[in-house]
């Protein structure tokens, strides 16, 4: 199943995710469930990763290299993760988590710009 979830960050714009759970689907519902909630946002290289999230899921199917654009939950830190490019570890052309993931869906904003804002700043994640 598929559900369309916004990222609406403080002072700035939203960014828009498209979640499915054919891979992860545990680890999606309990997101979908724990709808709506509040994190604080970091950026890292070009990957955007939360504050501790109501998530509490273990590794399902967890990727230690993930695809451009994906979202992800990392169950070591409870954080949501939203891919943009490469992260400051791994091989050139890939884009590598600090440890392993469950992927959890797509994001569908993809402007990279959004990076020069978000660091610091708190957002919510809701259903669309």
């Amino acid at each position: 199943m598929e559900y369309s979830v916004t990222l609406k960050i403080q002072n700035s714009s939203s960014i828009l995710l498209k979640l499915d759970d054919a891979n992860s689907p545990k680890t999606v519902k309990e997101f979908v469930e724990k709808l709506p909630f509040k994190v604080d946002l970091n950026v890292w290289g070009e990957e955007i990763y939360s504050s501790k999230s109501p998530i509490a899921q273990p590794e399902e199917n967890a990727k230690h290299l993930v695809s451009l654009y994906d979202v992800a939950y990392w169950p070591t830190g409870k954080a949501i993760c939203l891919f943009f490019g490469p992260t400051p570890i791994g091989n050139p052309g890939e884009i590598t988590p600090a440890s392993a993931v469950n992927v959890i869906g797509k994001i569908i904003t993809t402007d990279k710009t959004i990076l020069d804002d978000v660091d610091g700043n708190r957002a919510e994640f809701s259903l669309q």
